[in-house]
């Protein structure tokens, strides 16, 4: 009976060193989905402007029609349904029409659980990043 208790510590110390790992790498593959999910929307703010004459202003013109309907300016089909949503993978997306353009946010729903940092671009292509809840800007540093 000591020896299963004394097995039954080890494999508690074992998993007190790897399970916050574990959870610091599931941060880190969300926040490479979050930058990889703003540079998809930028490909498709620029085939939206080809197709439409100007940039998206919502996700959901970027996104897939609903049943039924034809694609078209308010559904373009250029980008994945649960993008378009604005929720995908512990991050939540944004998108507003500026006057030389659009500006695109990424913040984790639960910052320090789902992401530590939050993202934006706009349509100059260059993602930013802010490692602080407060939601980053075109003045923040630029990803590397």
């Amino acid at each position: 009976m000591i020896e299963l208790l004394i097995v039954i510590a080890i494999i508690l110390l074992i998993l007190s060193f790897a399970v916050p790992k574990m959870q610091k790498m599931q941060m880190n593959a969300r926040e490479t989905g979050a930058i990889q999910a703003l540079q998809t929307i930028k490909t498709a703010e620029t085939q939206y402007m080809s197709q439409f004459g100007q940039f998206a202003t919502s996700l959901s013109q970027l996104g897939p029609p609903s049943t039924g309907a034809a694609e078209g300016p308010q559904a373009a089909d250029l980008i994945p349904e649960d993008l378009a949503s604005g929720s995908k993978a512990g991050y939540n997306y944004t998108i507003a029409g500026t006057p030389t353009g659009y500006s695109v946010s990424a913040v984790p729903q639960t910052f320090n659980s789902t992401g530590r940092r939050t993202f934006y671009t706009d349509q100059n292509g260059i993602v930013r990043q802010n490692w602080s809840a407060e939601p980053a800007t075109e003045k923040s540093e630029q990803v590397k």
